[in-house]
C-alpha cells in the first residue's frame, strides 16, 4: 500500500466522520452524552471536574455541587473540553464534537491497516475502513460526546500494539517499545471506560500465558527475565497514564478510584443502580438461593450473543469475522485481541450482567469493530475461495468482487437505517421548556434525567431513587432539592420512574403537592416538609 493511497483513505475518512458526526448528532442524545457535555462544560467555564446534579446515587457525595466522574471515566469529557478549549468556543457542541470525528477517522486507519495486514490487497484495506467507519448500530453513535470513537481508537491501538509486541518478542527493544505503547493505550483505555482496565489484563495474559513461546517463530522461547521486563514496561506505561486520575482521586474520595461501582456484581435488576442508598451486595443478590444468579446470567448471554451477532458483526458479517478468526487463531498477533474479545464479553456476561446488557458491552465492543471488519473481508474471501475449491466453474476473484460490494451495501443500509430515524437535533424536550416557564433558576429537581435537565435548562438536582416515596423526602433534605418530576404517565403509571413510585400518582404523600403543568404524559410536584 502506497503513502499516497494512504493519505487519500485518511483525507475520505476525516471527511466521512466529519459528515457523520455533524450529520447525526447536532446535541448530546442519551444520558451518557448529556453527562459528559455537562462536565466537559464546568471545566471549559473554569469550575473544574463538578457536578452540579447526581444521575445515580453509587459513591453519592454529602451535598451538591460535588466532584465529577465518581462512576464514569472522564477522558470523554477531557476530550469535548480539549476541542472547545481549541476553538476558543465554551458550551458549543460541534467545537466539542471535533475530537470525536478525528478519532473516528483514526479508527477507519486501524481498520484499513488491518485489512491490508490480513488480506495483503488494497480491496481488503478500503472494506474494512469503511465497514468501521459507517460503522452499523455504531454510525449514530460515533459523533457523539461519549465513549464510543475515543475507546474504539486507543482500545484497538491499543490491541494493535500488543500484536506487534509478541511478533517481535525475538527482537526484545522494539517489543519493549510495542509493549510500552499497548500499556499507555491500556491506560487511556481505562481513563475512558471503567472496563478499560481489562486491556491491562489482556496484555498481562499474553506476555505470561505459555503459549507466549509461539511469538517468536522459529526462535527460542523468551526468557522469564524478558517475559517480566515487558510485564514491568506495560504496567508502568499503564500507571504513567492513570497516575494524574489516581492523585485526584485520592485527593478528592480518599481512594485511587471510587469503591461502588463493583456493586453491579451483585444488581438483581438494572434498576438496583438508583437505590437509595446504595444496598446491592451478595446477600441482595443470593438472598432466595442461587437461581437469580444463574438465570440473570443466561439471560445475558442470550442477549450478548445477540450484541455479537447483530452489532459487532453487523449481521452479515458475524459468520464471516468467526470464520477469519478461527482460521488464523493460531497468528500470535492475534492473540491480544482474541484473549481481550473473549475477556470483556465474559465480564459483561458472568460479572456485570445487567449493565453489560443495558449498553456496556455495546460500548466496549467499539474497540473491536475495527479488527471484526477487517477479519470479516479476509473471511469472504476464506469462504469463496473454500466454495471455489468444490464449484470448479466459480470465478474467485469475480465473486470475492460481488461479494465485497454486497457487503458494503448491507451495513451501509443497516447503519442508515437505525441512525437516519433518530438524528439528534438538539432541540430540548417540551417538558424542559415547560419547566422554564414555571420553577426558579436556583431550584433543584429530582427528575428521571438529570444531565438532560441540566443541560437543557441549567437545573441541578438529582434521579428518581428506586425506593418507595418515603425516600423522596429523605433525598430531598439531604440534597436540598425542591422538586420532583414523573414522565411518561399512562394511568397510574410512569414509564420513565420505577415501579416503586407509581404510587404517587394515585395516593400523593403529604409531603409533595402537585403544580399543574401543561406537558402530556407528565407530573411536577412541589416538596415540602
Amino acid at each position: 500500500m502506497t503513502i499516497r493511497e494512504q493519505i487519500l483513505f485518511i483525507v475520505a475518512a476525516i471527511i466521512g466522520a466529519l459528515l457523520i458526526t455533524r450529520g447525526l448528532n447536532s446535541a448530546p442524545g442519551i444520558t451518557d452524552s448529556f453527562y459528559h457535555m455537562n462536565a466537559a462544560n464546568q471545566l471549559v467555564n473554569g469550575r473544574g471536574l463538578t457536578d452540579e446534579y447526581l444521575w445515580v446515587y453509587i459513591g453519592a457525595p454529602d451535598q451538591l455541587p460535588a466532584p465529577s466522574h465518581l462512576y464514569w471515566m472522564p477522558l470523554t469529557s477531557l476530550t469535548a473540553a480539549l476541542g472547545m478549549w481549541l476553538l476558543n468556543a465554551p458550551g458549543d457542541y460541534a467545537a466539542a464534537q471535533l475530537p470525536f470525528a478525528l478519532m473516528l477517522a483514526g479508527t477507519a486507519y486501524v481498520a484499513f491497516w488491518l485489512g491490508q495486514r490480513f488480506g495483503g490487497q488494497r480491496r481488503h484495506a478500503w472494506l474494512a475502513g469503511l465497514l468501521t467507519l459507517t460503522g452499523g448500530f455504531f454510525m449514530r453513535f460515533w459523533g457523539m460526546v461519549e465513549t464510543f470513537a475515543p475507546y474504539a481508537l486507543v482500545g484497538s491501538l491499543c490491541l494493535l500494539w500488543m500484536g506487534l509486541a509478541i511478533e517481535n518478542a525475538a527482537r526484545p527493544r522494539r517489543s519493549l517499545v510495542f509493549w510500552g505503547l499497548a500499556g499507555a493505550m491500556a491506560g487511556l483505555g481505562h481513563l475512558t471506560r471503567a472496563d478499560g482496565v481489562l486491556l491491562l489484563v489482556a496484555a498481562w495474559a499474553v506476555i505470561l500465558w505459555p503459549f507466549y513461546r509461539a511469538a517468536a517463530a522459529r526462535q527460542a522461547d523468551p526468557s522469564p527475565g524478558q517475559r517480566w521486563l515487558a510485564l514491568v514496561v506495560v504496567t508502568a506505561a499503564y500507571g504513567l497514564v492513570m497516575l494524574p486520575w489516581f492523585v485526584r482521586n485520592l485527593n478528592v474520595v480518599g481512594s485511587p478510584l471510587p469503591v461502588g461501582g463493583a456493586q453491579g456484581i451483585w444488581f438483581t435488576e438494572y434498576n438496583d443502580l438508583f437505590n437509595y442508598p446504595p444496598d446491592a451486595s451478595p446477600q441482595h443478590l443470593f438472598a432466595d438461593g442461587i437461581g437469580l444468579f444463574l438465570q440473570t446470567r443466561f439471560d445475558a448471554l442470550l442477549s450478548n450473543l445477540g450484541t455479537l451477532v447483530a452489532v459487532e458483526g453487523m449481521i452479515v458479517m458475524a459468520p464471516l469475522m468467526l470464520l477469519a478468526l478461527w482460521k488464523r487463531r493460531a497468528q500470535p498477533f492475534l492473540r491480544g485481541f482474541w484473549l481481550y474479545a473473549l475477556g470483556v464479553h465474559l465480564a459483561m456476561t458472568v460479572i456485570f450482567p445487567f449493565p453489560g446488557v443495558r449498553g456496556g458491552l455495546f460500548h466496549s465492543a467499539a474497540a473491536l469493530l475495527p479488527w471484526w471488519m477487517a477479519l470479516g473481508i479476509a473471511g469472504l474471501d476464506d469462504g469463496v475461495d473454500w466454495i471455489a475449491q468444490r464449484r470448479r466453474h466459480w470465478k474467485p476473484q469475480v465473486a470475492k468482487r460481488i461479494f465485497s460490494a454486497a457487503l458494503v451495501v448491507c451495513v451501509l443500509f443497516l447503519s442508515l437505517s437505525s441512525a437516519l430515524p433518530r438524528r439528534v437535533t438538539g432541540q430540548a424536550p417540551r417538558l424542559i421548556t415547560a419547566l422554564q416557564a414555571q420553577l426558579p433558576a436556583s431550584a433543584r429537581v429530582m427528575i428521571n434525567d438529570p444531565a438532560q435537565l441540566y443541560y437543557f435548562g441549567g437545573w441541578g438536582g438529582v434521579v428518581l431513587p428506586n425506593e418507595e416515596p418515603p425516600v423522596i423526602l429523605e433525598i430531598a433534605r439531604q440534597y436540598d432539592v425542591g422538586y420532583l418530576v414523573l414522565e411518561g404517565v399512562q394511568g397510574d403509571q410512569a414509564t420513565a420512574a420505577p415501579a416503586k413510585l407509581a404510587s404517587i400518582l394515585t395516593q400523593p404523600p403529604d409531603f409533595l403537592t402537585e403544580i399543574e403543568i401543561d406537558v402530556a404524559g407528565a407530573r411536577l410536584y412541589a416538596i415540602h416538609e
